[in-house]
Order: C-alpha cells, then structure tokens, then sequence
C-alpha cells in the first residue's frame, strides 16, 4: 500500500545520473525553437526529480546540446543531477540543482543510478 512506504526526505544532498531522450522531447518542434527547448526540457526534468525551483546548467551539457546549431540536439544526453544546500543568504530555495553533462560512449543498458559523489 502507498501509505505504508516511508517518506522521501527531500531535504538532502543527493546525486544521481540519468539518460534522457530528448528526441522524444522535441518531436514536432520547429528547428529554431529546438535547442532552446532542449534547455528547457533538461530543466523540467530536474525541477521534476530533485523537487528544486532553482536549476543550474552546466557550461559543458550547454555547449554539448549546441555544438551541432540550433536545429541538430543529440537524440539523448547522459546527465548528473546533483542537489546541493543553498549558500546564499538572500536565496529563496533552500536547495538548487546542477546539472552536468557525462560524457559516454553508448548509451545502451544505462539506467538511472545514484552517482558516487
């Protein structure tokens, strides 16, 4: 029963890898809007999986969606969300989340795993 299993503690530090099809994602977008989407896609997926407002993108996952132009996104991209406390005392969210890009040779049999920080 769902009300059995324990509680997520959402107020930790985590990391984990995931492989994201961003082919799928951007199915019937038009070919300049579809690098920037991509951004945004990676976005949303982390917003969803770490339960963080505030994403960072790495320069090098930002580079590696662009590197073919605007209209050329790679079919998937293997990425390290990681979340981390907050520093800034100004900052309205307790946590924020990188994202950074691993670099892999295929993709096949890859699932989401927690990375060794």
């Amino acid at each position: 029963c769902i009300r059995d299993r324990p509680k997520k503690d959402l107020n930790k530090e985590m990391t984990r890898d995931f492989t994201l099809n961003l082919k799928k994602r951007l199915y019937k977008i038009q070919f300049k809007k579809r690098g920037k989407r991509a951004v945004n896609e990676i976005r949303r997926f982390a917003q969803k999986q770490m339960w963080t407002r505030d994403v960072r993108i790495d320069t090098e996952l930002n580079h590696y969606i662009w590197k073919n132009g605007i209209r050329n996104v790679p079919d998937k991209v293997r990425i390290r969300v990681s979340k981390k406390k907050n520093q800034d005392e100004d900052a309205t969210e307790a946590f924020f989340c990188l994202v950074q890009h691993v670099d892999v040779e295929d993709f096949a049999g890859l699932r989401t795993e927690n990375a060794k920080a």
